[in-house]
C-alpha cells in the first residue's frame, strides 16, 4: 500500500504545482487567417521558332509575420527555386529550349498563415522612439536612395520640407506625410497612368492606386532622412474563397526603437475610420509576395529591373513576353483557436467548455465528461496521457480541491478524440 501513496502524493505536488507555473502572464497571440492561395500562370502563343523561353514567378516566404508552407507546385517543366540578392526575394524559375508547344502552364499553391503586424499607435511609436537612439544601421542605408520613379530630390524633397518643417523626429515626420499623402491623393483608377507608382505623376494627378499612394510616401519620407520600403502581395477579401483579381501594396519605414513601421495608406483612404490604425498596423487579410522597386532576378533577366515583382515575369530569346495568363484564387481553412480554462477538481458540477480565463468544475473523468459535452473538443494535457485520473488520484485531489490548468482546443479535425488529460 506504501507505493501508492507515494504514487498519489507524487501526482499531488505536480498538480499543485502547475498553477503557478502555467499562470504567467502571456502575450496573446494576434489575430490571424490561415488559408490556400493558388497561383495559376498560363503562357500562351509562344511563337513558333523560340530557342530559349524563361519564366519567373514571386514565392512567398514565411516571416515573422506569415507563415508560408508551399504545398504544391505543378508545370509544363519543372520550377527551381532561387533568391536575388538585393532584397533578399524568393523566386520560383523555369527554363525552356527550343519549345515544342506553343504553350506552358504552372499551377502553385501555398497554406498562408497570415498575421495582424501591429508595431502601436502614433503615441506609442513616439515613446519607443524616445528612449532609443543611436544611428541608423548600414545595412538599410539602401532604403533612402531614390528608385527609377521614386525621386527623393528636386519637387519631392521641396514638398517634403514644406510638410514636415519645424516637425522632429522620425515617427512625427513619418505621420505627418502619411496624413499629407491621405488628405491629397484619391483611390481613383481612372484614366491612364496609375498603376506605376511614379511619385511625380502622383504628385500632379493626385489619384491612384495603393502602388501611387505609397511611392509618393516612400519618396517623401526619404527625402527627408526616414528609411521607407516599398512591400507588395495580394489582399484577401472578406469571403472564405474565391478569386483575387489584383495585388496589393503598402509600406514601412524605419525608426530606431520600434525599427520597421508598417502603413497602409490606401486602406485607410477606403475606410477612414481606420486611418490611424494602418498608421504603424496592418491586417491579416493579406499576403506579402516581395520587397522593393527596380528588382533584379536570379538568374538576371534579359530586360530591364523590374518596376515591382508580383506578377510573373517571361523573356522569350531576351525580349519581354506580354501574352501571359494569370488567375489567382483562395479559399480560407478552418483552424483551432486554443483557450486555456482552469479547471477545479472536486464538486459535482459537470464540466463545460470555458471560455478564455474563466473557471470550470470538474471530478475525475474529464476527457469522458468532455466527450459528452463537445465532439470537437480536444485537451492539451499538462501530466500523463490517460483518457481521466484513476479514481484513488481522484478521490485525493476532491479532498483538497486542486485548480489544474489545461488548454481547450476547439479543432474540427479532432471528431472528438482525446489526446491527452490531467
Amino acid at each position: 500500500m506504501k507505493p501508492k501513496r507515494v504514487a498519489v502524493v507524487s501526482c499531488l505536488f505536480v498538480l499543485l504545482a502547475l498553477p503557478v507555473v502555467m499562470s504567467r502572464p502571456s502575450t496573446p497571440s494576434p489575430p490571424s487567417r490561415t488559408f490556400l492561395f493558388a497561383y495559376h500562370v498560363s503562357l500562351k502563343s509562344i511563337p513558333k521558332g523560340a530557342g530559349r523561353v524563361r519564366i519567373w514567378m514571386p514565392r512567398p516566404a514565411s516571416d515573422k509575420n506569415q507563415t508560408v508552407i508551399l504545398k504544391k507546385m505543378t508545370g509544363t517543366i519543372p520550377l527551381r527555386e532561387t533568391r536575388e540578392a538585393v532584397f533578399g526575394n524568393q523566386i520560383l524559375y523555369a527554363e525552356m529550349l527550343h519549345p515544342s508547344s506553343d504553350s506552358a502552364e504552372f499551377r502553385i499553391e501555398y497554406q498562408v498563415t497570415r498575421r495582424e503586424y501591429s508595431q502601436g499607435g502614433f503615441e506609442n511609436l513616439l515613446r519607443e522612439e524616445e528612449s532609443s537612439g543611436g544611428a541608423l544601421p548600414e545595412s538599410i542605408a539602401g532604403f533612402l536612395q531614390p528608385d527609377r520613379l521614386v525621386p527623393v530630390q528636386g519637387k519631392l524633397k521641396e514638398l517634403a520640407d514644406d510638410n514636415t518643417r519645424g516637425i522632429e523626429g522620425a515617427v512625427r515626420k513619418a505621420h505627418a506625410l502619411y496624413d499629407y499623402v491621405f488628405h491629397t491623393v484619391r483611390y481613383d483608377k481612372s484614366g491612364t497612368g496609375w498603376g506605376r507608382g511614379d511619385s511625380l505623376w502622383v504628385c500632379d494627378s493626385k489619384h491612384g492606386n495603393c502602388t501611387d499612394f505609397h511611392s509618393l510616401f516612400i519618396s517623401l519620407a526619404r527625402a527627408e532622412g526616414i528609411p521607407a520600403r516599398f512591400e507588395i502581395g495580394f489582399p484577401l477579401p472578406a469571403a472564405k474563397e474565391g478569386t483575387v483579381p489584383g495585388y496589393h501594396c503598402w509600406a514601412e519605414f524605419f525608426v530606431n526603437g520600434p525599427g520597421w513601421v508598417p502603413v497602409d495608406i490606401s486602406e485607410a483612404w477606403k475606410d477612414p475610420a481606420k486611418l490611424d490604425y494602418f498608421f504603424g498596423s496592418l491586417d491579416d487579410n493579406r499576403v506579402q509576395f516581395s520587397v522593393g522597386r527596380d528588382v533584379m532576378l536570379q538568374p538576371k533577366q534579359d530586360g530591364p529591373p523590374l518596376n515591382y515583382f508580383v506578377y510573373p515575369y517571361v523573356e522569350i530569346d531576351g525580349q519581354p513576353f506580354e501574352s501571359v495568363e494569370k488567375e489567382f484564387a483562395f479559399r480560407d481553412l478552418a483552424t483551432g483557436k486554443s483557450r486555456v480554462a482552469m479547471w477545479h477538481v472536486g464538486g459535482d458540477v459537470r464540466p463545460e467548455l470555458a471560455k478564455d480565463g474563466s473557471k470550470g468544475v470538474a471530478p475525475y473523468g474529464v476527457s469522458k465528461l468532455l466527450r459528452q459535452r463537445s465532439r470537437s473538443a480536444a485537451l492539451a494535457g499538462v501530466v500523463g496521457r490517460g483518457n481521466s485520473l484513476s479514481h484513488a488520484a481522484a478521490q485525493q485531489l476532491r479532498k483538497v480541491k486542486a485548480v489544474v490548468p489545461v488548454v481547450v482546443r476547439s479543432d474540427q479535425n479532432t471528431r472528438g478524440r482525446i489526446d491527452a488529460t490531467l
